[in-house]
């Protein structure tokens, strides 16, 4: 092996990688408890919504659920296209190698099918990441794509760090090479999520990229201090964070300060206040409700004053209101 993209383990990886192999063993036995199914198929959609939203799909869990289930909905041709595309990837979860250029090329061209001119097919042209008129990252040149690719997923299979660690490397690795025209974000989530699924099968059931739409500031951030870096160490550090954060979610939804039996507005104010900035996504997923009834009681609170919205509307989350 001649390439190793650059990262360092930091001491906190290191403890976190002990902190999720133990929060994993307690998820499992979660997973298997009477509602662990209904759970399973919550989750799936979950992760199709948190990915898409991402990537501005504003279709909802309970809009996914019903094209999930066959139902006609009313919404813009393309962001219907997206989900189902979306769910036609994810299905095939089981069957594909994350150790496979050839598995991602075909993912892709599924997840990207009628979406754009060559699903599948890495980019003949140069890209770059913009955040409104500022180029935040300009990609390889698409002539070296191929060979980048080629390179990590020859590191991929052949390195010898824990796979928590390699599955974090090569998300930020593909984000930097960016190898497709479009998708490439959906696509980074999807792998990471693919490789956690080695370490253990119940990734496969974890939405892991609902938690990044729940913290998009921070992914991008930890992106672009990475790349100013040139080590990905720093965006290891955050999402080895964040899947631990999120099966402590999962475990511990009694625990996050929700008052048992209250209703759904005492519970999402009670979360908001212990939780300052976030948002109705990750809302709905500690309280066990859906998005839509969050975002509807979140309208009733703001009303009353007694929340607010702070931020701009990409990476911004609610707040008590200061005078209360």
């Amino acid at each position: 092996m001649t390439y190793r993209p650059p990262f360092t383990v930091s001491a906190a990886a290191i403890s976190k990688i002990a902190e999720i192999s133990a929060l994993i063993e307690r998820y499992v036995i979660r997973m298997e408890q009477e509602d662990g199914l209904r759970l399973r198929k919550a989750n799936r959609i979950k992760t199709i919504q948190g990915s898409l939203a991402i990537e501005g799909n504003t279709l909802s869990e309970e809009q996914i659920t019903a094209i999930l289930e066959g139902k006609r909905i009313v919404a813009p041709i393309r962001e219907i296209q997206e989900v189902r595309n979306a769910i036609e990837a994810y299905d095939l979860y089981s069957s594909l190698n994350p150790y496979s250029l050839d598995d991602l090329l075909k993912a892709h061209g599924i997840m990207m099918a009628a979406l754009i001119d060559a699903p599948g097919r890495f980019r003949a042209a140069g890209v770059g990441v913009v955040a409104g008129t500022q180029v935040i990252h300009m990609a390889p040149p698409a002539k070296r794509v191929p060979e980048l690719m080629s390179d990590l997923f020859d590191w991929l299979k052949q390195a010898e760090d824990h796979l928590l660690i390699r599955s974090c490397v090569f998300h930020y690795e593909f984000e930097f090479i960016h190898p497709f025209a479009d998708g490439n974000g959906r696509m980074g989530r999807l792998w990471q999520s693919l490789l956690l699924g080695q370490l253990h099968p119940v990734f496969q059931y974890l939405p892991v990229e609902n938690m990044v739409y729940a913290n998009q500031q921070g992914y991008y951030q930890a992106i672009n201090l990475s790349t100013q870096k040139n080590d990905s160490g720093i965006f290891v550090d955050f999402m080895l964070e964040e899947i631990s954060r999120t099966l402590n979610r999962h475990l511990n939804t009694s625990n996050v300060g929700v008052i048992v039996g209250a209703n759904v507005g005492v519970k999402i104010l009670e979360y908001i206040r212990l939780h300052p900035g976030c948002r109705a996504n990750a809302i709905a997923e500690a309280i066990g409700t859906t998005t839509r009834t969050v975002e509807r009681h979140i309208r009733q609170l703001r009303e009353q004053g007694k929340i607010e919205f702070r931020g701009v509307p990409k990476t911004g989350g609610y707040n008590i209101r200061r005078e209360n």
